[in-house]
């Protein structure tokens, strides 16, 4: 019996760069003191008020199917935020309810690939973005982002594969890199949809986590509306990883046939879950600035700790929660530099190489444990990046 090609070819490469955090797991699990920088889960659980909304959800009945496109009330609140924060004007009929962000990315691009069609992503890029594109039987192709430009995509680089592609995905506030697109950006990216006639799926689970610069929905761009698909979430902005529940938020038509695929696959999400999301939006943006609070003091204590050295240097963190460091001063590169740290010091970054070729020489930490124990991490690490270099930390 042979599976197939799809199913065995999602990550021809094996892993893809997973190895250290796999590796740091099992150092965990023999009873070692592993200090984690690794994935992008909150240090925080999720707000008591929320689950006991859920809580009551579920007690008073709400476990059964609900809507496939998602509750009316849930549907028109992400509606109502999504429009409050791009002036684009929006309904409950342009927003479909999904179990998580990764699960709107794989329908988004269901609604926008046939097979074999070329699909574009930025890189360094979110780990499974490639094997989502094979996953509906596109061709992934990526666009390089580079550090001397801050990790911003250059519209020349666009440019010189969109030809015959059919879609482009970005990701802003950015992770790996913390970048924020800037307008300039923006609009090159924009120009390049409108001249090579491509579908933009815009990744903005990262949109409360913002640091610097403003975060701009390319949606709200001239033109953009009838051929963005947005990307939402709720496990970043309020930390309800587990929960899976997410939005697309797209053109009529377009969310008509999500649904349609949302029957055939995932039917759902469940209601006492939706309802939970509802409560926490209501809460509007004093619950959402606690939860990005932590990762906005991290910042300030990775900028701190930096400075005054010159072997590690971080990229402008302007978002989201990590810090993307350049480790190139130490001759080595990212991947080698992360096996050497996990078993020197027992401290697990992520390689830069795990999101891609332009990540090459850096290492990605999640500023996602407590702010001592971070500050700590970031010394040890720039001391034995100084040692690597041959100089004084």
């Amino acid at each position: 019996m042979k599976l197939s090609h799809r199913i065995t070819h999602l990550t021809p490469s094996g892993s893809d760069g997973w190895e250290i955090f796999y590796k740091a797991r099992a150092l965990k699990a023999a009873g070692h003191d592993i200090t984690e920088l690794t994935i992008g889960e909150h240090d925080i659980r999720t707000h008591p008020s929320i689950l006991g909304a859920m809580n009551t959800a579920a007690l008073g009945g709400h476990t059964g199917y609900a809507m496939v496109p998602g509750i009316a009330e849930l549907r028109a609140a992400v509606a109502a935020r999504i429009e409050a924060r791009t002036a684009v004007p929006t309904t409950a009929d342009n927003i479909m309810i999904t179990p998580g962000g990764q699960s709107a990315l794989f329908a988004s691009h269901h609604a926008v690939l046939d097979e074999g069609d070329v699909a574009l992503f930025v890189d360094p890029y979110y780990a499974t973005y490639p094997g989502t594109i094979r996953g509906v039987g596109g061709v992934p192709k990526s666009v390089p982002a580079y550090p001397e430009n801050g990790f911003q995509p250059q519209a020349a680089d666009i440019a010189a594969v969109a030809e015959g592609a059919k879609s482009l995905l970005i990701n802003t506030p950015n992770n790996p890199t913390g970048a924020v697109y800037t307008r300039e950006t923006l609009e090159a990216i924009a120009q390049t949809c409108r001249d090579h006639d491509l579908w933009l799926i815009s990744d903005e689970v990262y949109d409360t986590q913002l640091w610097a610069g403003e975060h701009i929905s390319p949606r709200a761009l001239d033109g953009m509306a009838e051929r963005t698909l947005v990307v939402g979430s709720m496990s970043k902005s309020h930390a309800m990883t587990g929960s899976r529940v997410g939005w697309i938020c797209g053109p009529e038509a377009v969310i008509a046939h999500l649904i349609n695929l949302a029957t055939h696959t995932t039917y759902g999400v469940p209601g006492y879950i939706q309802e939970a999301a509802l409560f926490a939006l209501g809460e509007g943006a004093a619950l959402e600035d606690e939860v990005s609070a932590p990762f906005k003091r991290r910042r300030a204590i990775t900028e701190r700790v930096l400075a005054g050295q010159n072997v590690v240097k971080a990229s402008p963190i302007q978002g989201a929660m990590y810090a993307m460091l350049d480790v190139r001063a130490t001759g080595l590169s990212g991947e080698a530099f992360a096996h050497e740290l996990l078993e020197t010091h027992h401290i697990a970054t992520m390689p830069g190489e795990s999101f891609g070729k332009a990540g090459a020489g850096h290492v990605r930490v999640a500023m996602t444990i407590e702010d001592e124990r971070y500050a700590g991490a970031l010394e040890t690490l720039i001391a034995f990046a100084s040692t690597k270099a041959g100089v004084s930390a």
